[in-house]
């Protein structure tokens, strides 16, 4: 069986996001790479969104960018700014066709389905498939989303909802995000922050109708598109092992208190491909422990008072939008930290410490 230089498990953002960052630094010229991902074909399955703090490889394939966003509970809405760092909206299908189109003309890039196919004796392994074990008192951000088209303009495209608090909680956190791509185009998703101890949380169709009848008040639309998915406000299992490397998820990239997972793998891709010559004895590279430490404490919070954290969210964004923004986006100072943190309610977090 043909062995490789590198090997990549898992297709995915992770995956993928490390294949082109080596190719386009011409790190493969001389090196060979398989990348396993079992998928039958590339297509649009999901949206990546995050505030652009820093540069990454992917403009071209941005749907949109807002310089303006929204947050709300019951009674209360806040508009905030947030011109410095827009926040951008990544289709994948874009993303999928521009790296594979690249990663196709190098002959040193080889696609399996399986590991079975290869020899992976003498590689070195970068792993994008995280090792979770099924816990019922774990914490997940799961979602779906729709893009709708309405017959007639709709939405005001210069601002997006980051979260709507006005809907049906059911002892948990839930809130809406709206996307609008254009006057007549959006992505509405449902978002939850609970256990998934059961599903029914996860009647999302009925959940997303009622929300754009009711508090959109959108009667007449189409549906162009669908997504699903739930990620883990938890580590996966971490194992080192001799010549392999866990990226994206498996490898610690999101972060915890937000899910944001994408900007934090094009980080870690850019710090391979400048250790890739040395990658045996590179250090592991992970989101700031203080981040680490202070999502902690707040999923804590999150999980011993659901009913509360409408309100603490509504709380954060009160603080000035560059300073939340480069917080939830692992780029801030001690002084910005103290400034969100003095926003919270200070009893409860300090308990928090000793649960």
């Amino acid at each position: 069986m043909k062995e490789f230089d590198y090997i990549i498990i898992g297709g995915g953002c992770a995956g993928l996001s490390l294949a082109y960052e080596l190719e386009i630094n011409e790190k493969l010229k001389d090196k060979t790479l398989a990348i396993i991902e079992p998928r039958l074909e590339y297509k649009r399955d999901k949206t990546w969104s995050f505030w652009k703090v820093v540069p990454h490889n992917f403009d071209d394939c941005v749907k949109k960018n807002w310089q303006n966003f929204s947050i709300n509970i019951p009674g209360k809405t806040n508009h905030l700014e947030c011109k410095d760092y827009p926040y951008q909206s990544i289709d994948s299908g874009l993303f999928y066709e521009k790296i594979n189109n690249k990663l196709k003309k190098n002959k040193n890039i080889y696609f399996y389905k399986d590991t079975k196919e290869i020899n992976t004796v003498n590689s070195f392994i970068f792993n994008s498939v995280p090792n979770i074990k099924k816990n019922h008192l774990n914490l997940w951000q799961h979602f779906c989303g729709v893009e709708i088209e309405t017959k007639t303009n709709y939405f005001d495209n210069e601002i997006f909802n980051l979260m709507d608090f006005d809907c049906e909680q059911r002892d948990s956190v839930h809130f809406f995000y709206t996307l609008p791509y254009s006057k007549n185009k959006a992505l509405v998703e449902t978002t939850w922050l609970s256990k998934m101890n059961d599903n029914s949380q996860k009647d999302y169709d009925k959940q997303i109708k009622d929300y754009i009848d009711k508090n959109l008040k959108i009667k007449d639309y189409e549906i162009t598109y669908r997504e699903e998915g739930a990620i883990p406000l938890f580590y996966p299992l971490y194992e080192k092992e001799k010549n392999k490397m866990n990226i994206g998820t498996a490898g610690g990239m999101t972060r915890l208190s937000t899910g944001y997972t994408f900007l934090n793998i094009q980080e870690h891709s850019k710090f391979i491909r400048k250790n890739i010559e040395s990658i045996h004895n590179t250090k592991k590279f992970e989101i700031n422990k203080k981040y680490q430490f202070l999502d902690e404490i707040f999923l804590r919070v999150l999980e011993k008072h659901p009913k509360k954290m409408s309100e603490i969210f509504f709380k954060m964004f009160q603080s000035s939008p560059k300073t939340i923004i480069k917080f939830l986006s692992n780029k801030s100072n001690f002084l910005e930290d103290l400034t969100i943190i003095l926003k919270m309610p200070k009893w409860i977090f300090i308990k928090a410490l000793f649960y």
